[in-house]
């Protein structure tokens, strides 16, 4: 079975492909997957519709923070810090109610992952993000849009 928080599960080139796309034209192809079937079924397109930046997220997300950096599209480069067992149950409440896994599936990983959270969040900050809280995420993000909304096109 696949491990889908391994970064060898994920193609870096065309992830960064569709950031310097997205940065570059405000348009891409973004995949589209079946969780439940483990697989990737499609595309779709992704729009700015004018919005002043984007905000690349999830757990790989850090894999590509020093390579957005060498693009000049990185604007900051943050992980969300939160308890673990919020992580948890906000993860297994979602995945329960999208039918990802079967629930005992949805459990043991929620619990893998429980206890591998200190980690994961090391790797990330080893790639070049700062550890921030949600609260302070919503600020920093309120102030690059501000930042980017005021420069001249």
């Amino acid at each position: 079975m696949a491990d889908w928080e391994s970064p060898l599960s994920w193609d870096a080139r065309v992830a960064m492909t569709a950031v310097t796309e997205l940065a570059a034209t405000g348009r891409t192809e973004i995949p589209v997957y079946d969780i439940s079937l483990s697989a990737r079924i499609g595309t779709r397109p992704f729009l700015l519709d004018g919005a002043p930046l984007f905000i690349a997220e999830g757990i790989f997300a850090a894999e590509l923070v020093q390579a957005c950096q060498q693009a000049g599209v990185l604007a900051d480069a943050l992980a969300l810090h939160r308890p673990r067992t919020v992580t948890f149950a906000r993860r297994l409440v979602r995945d329960l109610a999208e039918h990802r896994k079967p629930p005992m599936v949805l459990v043991r990983r929620g619990l893998r992952l429980w206890r591998e959270d200190a980690s994961v969040l090391g790797r990330q900050c080893e790639l070049g993000c700062r550890p921030t809280t949600a609260a302070a995420l919503q600020r920093r993000a309120r102030l690059l849009v501000t930042a980017a909304s005021r420069k001249p096109v």
